[in-house]
């Protein structure tokens, strides 16, 4: 009797077994047939979920290909009727996606050793050829998605996903314009940042700069994406910090005193790190080869003043605003820094003597009403910056206050 059970249970597992078999063969039949794909969809649906098949290559390669089809399906309609609501991009684009990923299931269980110990992948090589030969549509998907607001993680997994196929083996390392591939990376970091996903957006920025990214916004953009992790997370400042230097070195190299905001990062990378002596020593060096940049001056003015040294920050805060290059930025940092100079030495005054009255004159001159001449400049740049207005409210209050005999 025992004996009698054990088989039926064993003839039972087997069923149970031959039965959620039987679903994957069907849904396979289905698929690539457009009226059926609701169906198809929903018995291989149930081939996931069951413990019988839900570890299967088979189950996965099955469920891949009956949204690469799908895909294929659609696509022709589009040919044809661009409005059919199967042809639309983000349809299109889910379907392209929903059946990456389930081959991507599929891969490592179609690599396990059989039951005899013996490793022959099935469906390997054909997952490998629809990956390929949709290579170009996962970068259209990213459009599509990016175009229609779905930026993270849709249209971001769609760029990179494009941009990864070489080095995941699908295509070829020539196959696709370098150029091409990086812009997938740098179109992911928009797609996160713009999803609020600002680690992945980061993460993706490294990846355009390492892919050669011509363009210097991948580099600004992912020194944007650690100051605002470092923002948002203060316990992660010094990491930030290490990688907004390593982009900042890199950006310099590239792109040199042309794009100033890299050895801008870079020197306050350092004095953030307490290297006054090397971002100062650095400084000298890129001065020495550039004796007219203004931002090179007003940066080195930034170190001094950080170091408590006013004197050497004065003067290549003057130099700098005195040189035809200088910007806006280094202009108000300039007449800040003269204001503030000027009002500590005029509250170090004393008495009512005549050489009192002829330093508190020289202070009006050198300080008060330099730093007035310079903030006006500055305000010819950019007259509704806030922050200047009040620099200039504050210099027109202080030289009709205390200079007023």
């Amino acid at each position: 009797m025992k004996k009698i059970l054990t088989i039926m249970l064993c003839l039972g597992a087997m069923g149970s077994l031959y039965a959620q078999k039987a679903l994957v063969d069907q849904a396979k039949k289905l698929s690539g047939k457009a009226d059926k794909l609701t169906e198809a969809r929903g018995l291989i649906k149930q081939a996931m979920e069951n413990p019988e098949t839900q570890n299967n290559a088979e189950t996965f390669y099955v469920a891949g290909k009956i949204e690469f089809d799908a895909f294929d399906n659609a696509y022709k309609t589009k040919m044809i009727n661009p409005n059919d609501p199967s042809a639309q991009g983000t349809v299109m684009a889910d379907e392209l996606l929903n059946g990456y990923n389930y081959f991507m299931q599929a891969l490592p269980l179609d690599g396990l050793p059989n039951e005899k110990g013996q490793v022959k992948p099935r469906f390997s090589k054909d997952i490998s050829g629809k990956i390929k030969g949709h290579a170009n549509d996962f970068f259209s998907a990213g459009a599509d998605y990016f175009n229609d607001k779905k930026y993270y993680p849709e249209a971001y997994n769609a760029f990179m996903i494009y941009g990864s196929l070489p080095e995941n083996g699908f295509i070829e390392s020539n196959a696709i314009d370098p150029s091409q591939i990086a812009t997938a990376f740098f179109n992911a970091g928009l797609a996160a940042y713009s999803g609020d996903a600002v680690e992945e957006s980061a993460a993706a920025f490294k990846k355009a700069r390492l892919a050669g990214y011509d363009q210097p916004e991948a580099y600004i953009y992912e020194i944007a994406c650690w100051q605002t992790i470092a923002q948002r997370d203060e316990n992660r400042s010094k990491e930030a910090q290490d990688k907004i230097m390593d982009v900042a070195k890199d950006g310099n190299e590239k792109f040199g005193l042309e794009q100033p905001i890299f050895i801008n990062n870079m020197i306050n990378s350092m004095v953030s790190d307490g290297d006054i002596d090397g971002a100062i020593a650095e400084l000298n060096e890129v001065i020495a080869a550039n004796p007219d940049n203004a931002n090179l001056y007003g940066l080195r003015g930034y170190v001094y003043d950080r170091a408590d040294n006013n004197d050497m920050s004065e003067a290549d805060y003057r130099k700098a605003a005195s040189l035809p290059d200088v910007d806006f930025e280094t202009l108000k940092n300039a007449s800040k820094k003269l204001f503030r100079i000027g009002t500590q030495k005029l509250n170090d005054l004393e008495g009512n003597s005549p050489e009192t009255a002829a330093a508190r004159q020289d202070i009006k001159n050198n300080y008060f009403l330099e730093a007035q001449k310079i903030a006006e400049q500055a305000g010819t740049m950019n007259p509704n910056d806030s922050d200047l207005l009040n620099v200039l409210d504050s210099l027109e209050y202080a030289i009709t206050t205390y200079f007023s005999n």
